[in-house]
């Protein structure tokens, strides 16, 4: 047996490069698409809290505080 490495060596090298270079790419998506779930999620927050107070009618009159 030899000490000597197979000479494709670098083609083993470039493949992990490549490979962990397309898991970083996923994480950033997956990261961007938190993010932006997150944002719609606040909206959607504030849009129903906007729905659980009630409006005064504009044809009631208002309490003046003096």
């Amino acid at each position: 047996m030899t000490d000597k490495l197979p000479d494709n060596g670098g083609y083993v090298a470039a493949a992990y490069l490549v490979f962990l270079a397309l898991i970083l790419i996923y994480v950033a998506i997956m990261a961007i698409r938190l993010s932006r779930l997150q944002r719609d999620l606040v909206d959607l927050d504030e849009l129903a809290q906007r729905a659980e107070r009630p409006e005064p009618h504009p044809e009631e009159p208002r309490e003046h505080v003096a």
